[in-house]
């Protein structure tokens, strides 16, 4: 397969080679690049000069956790974790970062918008994720699945277009159909176990 002039092993992102993963970039840097610290020392044993390696650990204090909705205890009782690639989500849902404040409200443009965040995992920072998260937002993103589904389920009927514009001139009818009751999730098995 053609890789831009790359061969498949030399181009991370090549489909040709390795399949990508989560973890697979960073074992091509691992693989394919010198540590950036490398700290060595010279030692004598037993009366011959030896280089010895030390391990690089970094330890990092933070506050992941933006605003807990529960006090965190202090910090000389917090312990150490090892937070990586494998453990990553499930971290972030034991840390349960979350966000709280205010933004100025440009759906209706007038007062304040609340936003109230709770992340559990790395896939919670993708827009529609943090929409679904917030109200307003979660309900036109609702609507804008609806008309995306209205839209697939009309391509090719042709009476389907009429019927929606007859719908969209007619404000009675537009009106009963708002004020028809909605089904309920399980009535269909209810009626049919009957």
């Amino acid at each position: 397969m053609d890789c831009g002039g790359f061969s498949s092993t030399h181009r991370p992102f090549c489909p040709a080679g390795n399949s990508m993963t989560n973890n697979s970039s960073q074992k091509f840097i691992a693989r394919n690049r010198a540590p950036r610290v490398q700290i060595e020392y010279d030692v004598e044993i037993y009366g011959s000069e030896k280089k010895i390696e030390l391990p690089f650990v970094m330890g990092v204090l933070a506050d992941l956790s933006g605003k807990p909705a529960e006090p965190l205890p202090a910090v000389g009782e917090r312990k150490f974790l090892d937070i990586d690639i494998d453990n990553f989500d499930e971290r972030m849902k034991a840390i349960q970062p979350r966000v709280a404040f205010a933004v100025p409200n440009t759906l209706s443009g007038e007062g304040q918008l609340m936003v109230d965040i709770t992340f559990e995992s790395i896939d919670d920072f993708s827009p529609a994720a943090v929409a679904r998260k917030v109200e307003p937002l979660r309900q036109l993103l609702e609507a804008r699945t609806q008309l995306s589904n209205l839209q697939t389920y009309m391509d090719g009927k042709a009476g389907a277009e009429s019927l929606i514009n007859r719908l969209m001139q007619d404000p009675a009818l537009m009106k009963s159909l708002a004020s028809a009751p909605k089904p309920v999730a399980g009535a269909d098995e209810a009626v049919s176990a009957a």
